[in-house]
């Protein structure tokens, strides 16, 4: 099993920390000594994960924050808990998310469920962060995107699927968005001369409640099932499969931009992973999927905001 590198003395946010990947994302940090933020949409069940991992860490530094990735305003008050106050911070890990309900369900702003909670929530978090994290010294944000973002395309004429969805294939974009918006961060960070480091990583097949929780967001008969359930593919442990964020999250032999995943790409020990086809169609996607984001959620424009205060 990966051993995650001593984490004392680093404050990291982890979305989506009370299952699945980032429930043992969160237990293993904190037990290298990370000071963790648990955000989360049920506070409830973020208190169980926390007493759940306290139980077998007592010493464990974390704390519950209610984050809702798919409503903008919640993004925005999560922020401000960290920023206004002035609050520490080193490491952002996205990894919640949503996977293929089987009818378009929409956000509370009204984007396509899984385009909004997987790619622009976290794309919105991660601008109005990126101020708080340049002041640490080793800042870092990592995010987890998907296998299936290799059959993924960026419908920018159809972004929300209002005219045909198509749950699996509306993940794969999502997820998609999650690895372009890891690298254009990465070459953000490089043109601006910014400590920052960018990665990204995959989970491979790992067995967690995601593949049964966005069907359950609806009940039909006629509910629509994403390709990797029909059929059988070796999967692997919450443990094996968080391994490859939490590289991609803690190690210092990650690298600006490099993806991480399995080392069968479904199975197996954390490897650097190629960057899909689908991620480089063209020299403009990420640029452009990022300038589009921008528009959607009113993020602010982070070069221009990093040298604004910097002058301040």
């Amino acid at each position: 099993m990966y051993r995650v590198p001593p984490q004392a003395g680093r404050r990291i946010v982890v979305t989506g920390a009370n299952s699945g990947t980032g429930k043992e994302t969160t237990r293993r940090l904190a037990e290298a000594g990370a000071s963790v933020v648990l955000a989360v949409r049920s506070v409830e069940k973020g208190e169980e994960a926390r007493q759940e991992i306290l139980s077998e860490h007592p010493a464990a530094d974390l704390e519950v924050r209610r984050l809702d990735l798919a409503d903008l305003g919640s993004v925005r008050e999560f922020a401000s808990t960290i920023v206004d106050a002035g609050e520490p911070l080193d490491t952002l890990v996205n990894n919640a998310g949503v996977m293929t309900p089987p009818r378009r369900l929409e956000t509370a702003d009204g984007f396509e469920l899984q385009f909004g909670t997987n790619f622009l929530g976290p794309f919105l978090l991660t601008s109005l962060l990126i101020p708080r994290l340049l002041e640490s010294p080793a800042p870092r944000v990592s995010t987890m995107s998907s296998g299936t973002a290799n059959s993924g395309r960026i419908h920018f004429d159809d972004l929300q699927w209002r005219t045909r969805y198509r749950a699996y294939f509306a993940y794969a974009q999502s997820k998609l968005g999650n690895l372009l918006m890891g690298l254009r961060l990465a070459t953000l960070a490089d043109e601006h001369g910014w400590a920052l480091v960018s990665t990204i990583a995959h989970p491979g097949y790992t067995r967690t409640n995601l593949q049964t929780a966005g069907a359950n967001l609806v009940r039909s008969t006629d509910a629509q099932r994403p390709p990797i359930q029909r059929t059988l593919l070796p999967s692997q442990t919450v443990e094996q499969g968080a391994e490859p964020l939490l590289f991609a999250a803690a190690d210092p032999a990650a690298v600006q931009g490099a993806y991480y995943g399995p080392r069968t790409g479904l199975t197996g020990p954390t490897k650097r992973t190629r960057i899909p086809r689908s991620a480089r169609r063209g020299p403009d996607t990420a640029a452009s999927l990022w300038s589009v984001a921008r528009d959607l959620t009113g993020a602010p424009d982070i070069p221009a905001m990093v040298a604004e205060r910097s002058r301040g």
